[in-house]
């Protein structure tokens, strides 16, 4: 897909990897929409940097786990570009419990984890799918690697993950043969998340083969190369972890 002259929407793109997708769309020529549901001075930071490249960009906030303020997002999307040609869902929610501490895996943190990160994504595509059809469109998904490997923050994060990466698959029967569905499972990444917990990033990039965590700019590579040179792929969940699942 050419990007020039598309629209993209970033579900938490004010920060971390969707932030860094955002700013590499941008600079292929797309109109980037930054969501944000809290991150108001880091979506503006971000739409700041992307205006520099000379493409439109507006900020929406919205919880993508609320269907309706999801409609609403997408009525300020077209009211202002009049279309969507291209989601990348990186908005993404964890609470930090230790796989082995089963009571203090509370059903708020499962809820949340899975209203967020699975539930974000279905409403998103739903609310769009016509434009998504209508111009061909091109969905990728920021699951994770603790979706196939059941590591990682809590089980609920990994459950939810797993949980994306099916989502991934359905959408992509539900939308073809106009939209392409795939997603992207990073390993660790060093964003926002992972501060202060360096014994978790530790444990998830000991041994990796290429011997380090990921930045944000190495999963949004891997989004971007899906979008401009994954014609012929859809349904796919591309790990991006330096090999770690393969170590």
């Amino acid at each position: 897909m050419n990007i020039q002259g598309k629209v993209a929407l970033i579900t938490g793109g004010a920060t971390g990897i969707g932030r860094a997708a955002a700013l590499k769309l941008a600079a292929q020529g797309a109109g980037i929409i930054i969501n944000y549901s809290k991150s108001e001075g880091e979506a503006v930071q971000t739409a700041q940097e992307i205006s520099k490249v000379g493409v439109e960009v507006i900020i929406c906030k919205a919880d993508v786990a609320q269907e309706d303020e999801v409609k609403v997002m997408y009525e300020k999307i077209m009211e202002h570009f009049g279309r969507i040609d291209i989601i990348v869902n990186s908005a993404g929610t964890t609470d930090y419990v230790p796989l082995t501490d089963l009571d203090g895996m509370q059903d708020a943190y499962w809820d949340r984890a899975f209203n967020t990160n699975v539930k974000g994504i279905f409403h998103t595509v739903r609310v769009c799918q016509d434009e998504l059809k209508r111009n061909e469109g091109c969905v990728i998904n920021v699951t994770s690697i603790a979706g196939l490997t059941g590591q990682g923050s809590s089980i609920a994060y990994a459950a939810s993950k797993a949980a994306a990466n099916s989502v991934t698959k359905s959408l992509a029967l539900a939308l073809a043969p106009e939209v392409r569905v795939n997603a992207v499972a990073p390993g660790v990444v060093l964003t926002r998340w992972v501060a202060g917990k360096e014994d978790h990033v530790e444990r998830l990039s000991q041994g990796t083969p290429l011997g380090r965590p990921a930045d944000p700019e190495d999963i949004a590579q891997a989004i971007v190369s899906l979008i401009t040179g994954g014609d012929f792929i859809t349904g796919q969940v591309i790990v991006v972890d330096g090999g770690f699942t393969i170590k």
